[in-house]
């Protein structure tokens, strides 16, 4: 099945919560042909650096089936009417965390790009959706989404077909590395095999090795509450 490009997005910062954080998560659709290059689109922003965007966090790709999903949990919102509530930059029906995995390479447009990682949902969705737990409910649900990593720069339009055309570790869906991450988390089999993905994220791949060194899980307080420096 040819997966289309249903909506590409892009946000400037805007100040998000209570103490006016610098945000780009509150991202619109574009209906012109985009630059993509090594950190993301062209016009698109990020308010925190440290632990947003990036070459291994260039793009954020979002489903569009989970949002049925969403409104039947919290209630056909306004925000949830359309794609961008999540952050994402493109939107898609047809691909899912449980049918990509990480390493796939796509052309889409003239760009290459990778799937780097999952998203590791952070305090900032508990503002957008105004929804205190909303970064949990994410995280527990396995409807994250996920990164690439820009391999070619190029020029992206929307309804550009994504065509697959590399598969470095098809047995390391998107699904299974959420479940490792955070539901089957002492599994130290799947812990082993995750840190030696070397196309993983060395931040990734040190979860994997310190789980597998301390055998314990670490605190997600912090990325998913936002009680001090976070970590998305």
């Amino acid at each position: 099945m040819t997966v289309h490009l249903d909506h590409l997005l892009v946000g400037e910062l805007a100040e998000l919560g209570p103490k006016a954080v610098p945000s780009g998560i509150a991202k619109l659709p574009v209906d012109r042909p985009l630059h993509l290059g090594r950190e993301g689109f062209d016009g698109d922003a990020q308010g925190d650096r440290k632990h947003h965007g990036g070459p291994d966090k260039a793009v954020h790709h979002y489903p569009f089936e989970h949002y049925t999903a969403w409104r039947q949990e919290l209630g056909a919102t306004p925000l949830l009417a359309a794609p961008g509530a999540f952050g994402e930059n493109l939107s898609t029906s047809g691909m899912t965390e449980a049918t990509v995995a990480l390493g796939d390479r796509f052309r889409l447009g003239t760009a290459l790009i990778e799937v780097s990682q999952g998203r590791q949902p952070c305090w900032k969705l508990n503002f957008r959706h105004d929804v205190p737990d909303m970064a949990l409910r994410v995280q527990k649900s396995g409807r994250t989404g996920w990164y690439y990593r820009v391999l070619e720069e190029g020029t992206v339009e929307p309804g550009a077909s994504f065509t697959l055309v590399d598969r470095r570790s098809p047995d390391w869906t998107l699904h299974r590395l959420w479940h490792t991450l955070y539901v089957d988390t002492l599994n130290f089999d799947e812990l082993a095999a995750m840190a030696a993905l070397e196309h993983l994220p060395d931040g990734w791949r040190r979860y994997a090795r310190r789980r597998l060194e301390n055998r314990r899980v670490e605190s997600w307080d912090s990325r998913l509450k936002g009680t001090s420096e976070t970590t998305a």
